[in-house]
């Protein structure tokens, strides 16, 4: 139970949109989490069809994220960056 502050009806609708906001964006960064996970476990494992299509999945989910602005642009490419490389070296 959280006690809102809010005193005018345009700060109550901020309240509003925030925790709104906040859902959605949760979704967003949990499930990138989530396939960043698969991603590494894919490496750990060596398949390299399964690092393929867990990689796809990965930036694609990125992508949308920055495309909603839940992260930057050049956050979604770092993390692009760094998901590909730890892919690249386990086909070594």
């Amino acid at each position: 139970s959280v006690t809102i502050m809010a005193n005018n009806p345009s700060a109550l609708k901020r309240v509003r949109q925030t925790a709104t906001r906040t859902a959605s964006n949760r979704v967003f960064k949990t499930k990138m989490k989530n396939l960043r996970k698969r991603v590494d476990e894919a490496v750990a494992s060596g398949d390299e069809k399964e690092v393929a299509t867990s990689l796809s999945n990965y930036s694609s989910a990125v992508d949308r994220a920055a495309k909603s602005n839940v992260i930057h642009k050049n956050k979604a490419a770092n993390l692009k960056s760094k998901a590909s490389a730890a892919a690249k070296l386990s086909s070594k």
